[in-house]
């Protein structure tokens, strides 16, 4: 997830002017970390993950790597399908100083009525950016990478991120959530990129 608007985008052109302005390094640790994350037409984004039942130190390993890998691809969420594991994990951060966030076996337990448009992207979806309406406020029962419970009340950017990155422990792809215009258009810039490569 990219830090502004949108998230989890890769570069539209405006941005790869702006990825031209990267500190070579940073650019060369972006593409390094985009690497390592699973692209449209792999079936584990399709497929519903796995409640996580073990809280030890591999758990938190995946946490750690996930967060690196999030924030080296200048993201601002992740979930764990997108590195091929099938876990109900994701991990995020929308404030650039801001501690990563893990959310374990999330559950959506409220939803307010007020719905916004915005434009999303996905790191999983390289190029591809659509208008998904959201609900702007929810309340999320999960855990935290210890196994403690945790509530979280979300508004905004936030609530958009966590929403976007279930919708990743679910299966579900933006491309689904968006209109049928914005679907094919996507589905084709996908497939051009796909075979230039």
């Amino acid at each position: 997830m990219q830090p502004e608007e949108t998230f989890e985008v890769e570069p539209d052109e405006e941005e790869e002017e702006r990825e031209l302005e990267l500190d070579p390094e940073v650019a060369q640790r972006r593409a390094a970390a985009l690497s390592n994350i699973r692209k449209f037409g792999d079936p584990v984004l399709k497929t519903r993950a796995r409640a996580v039942d073990r809280f030890d130190p591999a758990l938190l390993s995946e946490v750690e790597r996930m967060g690196a890998l999030m924030g080296d691809a200048l993201g601002v969420g992740l979930a764990a399908p997108q590195v091929g594991v099938l876990h109900r994990l994701l991990v995020y951060r929308v404030q650039p100083q801001a501690p990563v966030a893990a959310l374990i076996n999330p559950e959506i337990e409220w939803k307010g009525k007020e719905l916004e448009t915005m434009e999303e992207g996905c790191l999983s979806l390289p190029g591809v950016l659509v208008d998904v309406e959201r609900p702007v406020h929810v309340r999320v029962r999960a855990l935290d990478e210890r196994g403690e419970p945790l509530v979280v009340e979300a508004s905004g950017l936030e609530a958009r991120v966590i929403q976007h990155e279930i919708d990743h422990l679910d299966g579900v792809l933006i491309l689904e959530r968006t209109n049928r215009e914005h679907r094919k258009e996507a589905i084709r810039t996908l497939r051009e990129a796909q075979q230039a490569a």
